[in-house]
């Protein structure tokens, strides 16, 4: 789908997606509140409507390798596109995690207006920034990504030092390549720098019940979130179980994300439709 149509669909009625689910209100649930994966909710205030729970492609993800990019471009489409026929119509992928030709591939069997692609560039400099927007594009096989984030943000001047690159991403959102623009972060003070920072408006976030792989304890994370929160934010979540450290215990750490009422979304990667299907079940189990 071409930009120009984009545009003239979201125009009408409820940003021109159909989630076939429940529209959610972003703020901390009543006790009793049921969930689900497929839940419509909003991402701050950018506008972006998408699934509660997003297909994560990026499990142990680096050097252009994860867990899911091992299940083989035509294997991790499939993934995607059953997540999708169950309602999961938010893709979470980077370029470091090596997913981007399996995300094409399914993009190509779904209406492309109704998912939501999020990925992750590693540039720090404006002329790479450039080059990776162009390439995420083609790779991606779309004319617009909804969301980029500035990937493994680590210093705490990250938003003074890396200045000229977030101001492409803000040109590259004028042009109507992007949709929104934030980060990751790796740090708390980081995390901080993204929360002061009005440029950021999505976040992707380290939380958990057992602070695993996290910025700092959940308590201090948890406070920097609920700053972004206020601020109207999208803030996604992601380590939900602790990469792996909380695999025995997938039940309580999906009540405590669902629980904290500062997660607009979150990301975990499945690995087989299996998995899929049963992280789903579990979280409509969840009564917080």
């Amino acid at each position: 789908m071409k930009r120009r149509e984009f545009i003239a669909r979201t125009t009408l009625g409820l940003g021109g997606v159909w989630l076939g689910s429940k529209s959610v209100a972003q703020t901390s649930p009543a006790v009793g509140a049921q969930f689900s994966g497929a839940d419509t909710v909003v991402l701050g205030k950018t506008g972006i409507r998408t699934s509660r729970l997003a297909c994560g492609t990026g499990t142990v993800g680096f050097a252009y390798h994860s867990h899911q990019s091992a299940l083989g471009v035509q294997g991790l489409a499939d993934l995607l596109v059953h997540g999708y026929d169950h309602g999961l119509r938010f893709f979470d992928t980077a370029d470091s995690y090596g997913t981007h030709p399996a995300v094409a591939a399914a993009l190509k069997r779904l209406p492309r207006e109704k998912v939501t692609v999020l990925t992750k560039s590693d540039s720090r400099d404006p002329d790479r920034m450039w080059a990776d927007i162009d390439r995420f594009r083609k790779e991606l096989n779309t004319d617009y990504i909804d969301i980029v984030l500035m990937h493994c943000m680590m210093s705490d001047d990250w938003t003074t030092r890396y200045r000229r690159a977030m101001d492409v991403l803000s040109e590259a959102k004028e042009k109507g390549w992007i949709r929104a623009h934030g980060c990751s972060c790796h740090t708390i003070g980081a995390l901080r720098a993204a929360a002061a920072s009005p440029w950021v408006e999505v976040d992707l976030a380290r939380m958990n019940p057992i602070g695993s792989h996290m910025d700092a304890d959940p308590a201090t994370v948890l406070s920097v979130l609920r700053q972004m929160k206020a601020q109207g934010k999208g803030i996604v979540g992601m380590k939900i179980l602790g990469q792996g450290d909380l695999r025995h215990r997938p039940d309580e750490a999906l009540r405590y994300a669902l629980s904290l009422g500062v997660l607009d979304a979150f990301t975990i990667g499945a690995e087989s439709i299996i998995e899929q299907n049963d992280l789903m079940r579990r979280i409509a189990a969840v009564t917080v």
